[in-house]
């Protein structure tokens, strides 16, 4: 294989871990939201967010990285990467929301109601599939 398949594979792969804690960090405040009353609850979830939240920094730095080789060294790309760009950045701020809430609640702070997490806790999906859908059609 080629250095481009190489570096499109590790890509794929950090995303795949990346997207992994971004699913997490949702279904772990949703957690604190319905039992975080407890301590028992709280003293197990916050400190399993915040590795879960730096271990999705990480990630993120890496297919970023990876990402940015095959843009601009191996030049794929084209108009639909754009939208996709857009769409990527959508996850981060949704990763990002979620870790500032997460260190809001480990400092004594509240979070928004359980109902609403359930429903945030939807929305990296959606964009996923953005994602997915533009990565394999290349629309434009």
């Amino acid at each position: 294989m080629n250095i481009p398949m190489w570096t499109k594979i590790f890509h794929l792969f950090f995303v795949i871990a990346w997207m992994a804690t971004v699913f997490a960090l949702p279904r772990i405040l949703s957690g604190l939201a319905e039992g975080g009353h407890e301590p028992a609850v709280r003293d197990r979830l916050i400190p399993l967010g915040l590795r879960v939240y730096r271990l999705g920094h990480h990630l993120f730095g890496f297919a970023f990285v990876f990402g940015l080789l095959l843009w601009l060294y191996f030049g794929i790309g084209g108009p639909w990467l754009h939208v996709k760009l857009v769409l990527v950045a959508l996850l981060l701020v949704h990763f990002t929301l979620c870790g500032r809430w997460l260190k809001k609640v480990a400092a004594g702070g509240s979070l928004p109601p359980a109902g609403m997490l359930r429903w945030f806790q939807h929305l990296p999906s959606l964009l996923l599939l953005g994602v997915i859908w533009l990565v394999l059609a290349k629309p434009f």
